[in-house]
């Protein structure tokens, strides 16, 4: 089973990814971890992307699709996985298809996690200061909304005409939504 699990930053992709994972036994692929961990890292990929995040814009597509392409062909993802934070525009979602189509696979479900802004703003904002997250202050939780509902939000009607869409009430505790989107993929 292939999934795309997606919605607003602060939406709880990366928690309901790994509750959703420890079920069914997918590849957890997060774009945001990897390119986390390769700016971390200071890697040539993590330098291009860098610049990008710290302004809360999106890393470019070709960069994106390369990533997902390389990963989804590891041994880990014989038996499907699961997308957290990919794709996030219409022309990742059209080369995610073309990749998948010509390896004679396709995305089963497509899961979208909604949460008010107000919320997504608190729980950013929460998150910050847990983790340290240099990347959750007020002026860029704006920005990355704004990035949000300007690019990624028209996923919604793309994958809502391929009738793979659920929408998921991404509020209430983490065991409701869980159980929420277990129910919706069947499992």
């Amino acid at each position: 089973m292939n999934i795309i699990l997606f919605g607003a930053p602060g939406s709880g992709k990366g928690t309901q990814a790994t509750r959703i994972n420890e079920r069914l036994k997918l590849a957890h692929i997060s774009t945001g971890d990897i390119l986390r961990a390769a700016v971390k890292n200071d890697t040539p990929l993590g330098q291009e992307a860098k610049q990008y995040m710290e302004a809360g814009k999106l890393v470019p597509d070709n960069v994106i699709v390369g990533i997902i392409e390389e990963r989804t062909t590891r041994e880990d993802c014989r038996n499907g996985f699961l997308l957290d934070g990919f794709p996030r525009t219409i022309p990742q979602a059209d080369a995610l298809a073309l990749m998948l189509q010509r390896r004679e696979q396709r995305i089963d479900h497509v899961i979208s996690l909604v949460v008010p802004d107000a919320e997504l703003e608190k729980r950013l904002l929460g998150r910050a200061r847990i983790e340290g997250r240099a990347d959750d202050n007020e002026t860029t939780i704006a920005q990355r909304l704004r990035v949000f509902h300007n690019q990624t939000k028209p996923l919604v009607e793309f994958y809502r005409d391929r009738e793979l869409l659920t929408e998921i009430d991404g509020t209430g505790s983490i065991e409701h939504i869980t159980e929420r989107l277990l129910r919706a993929l069947g499992a």
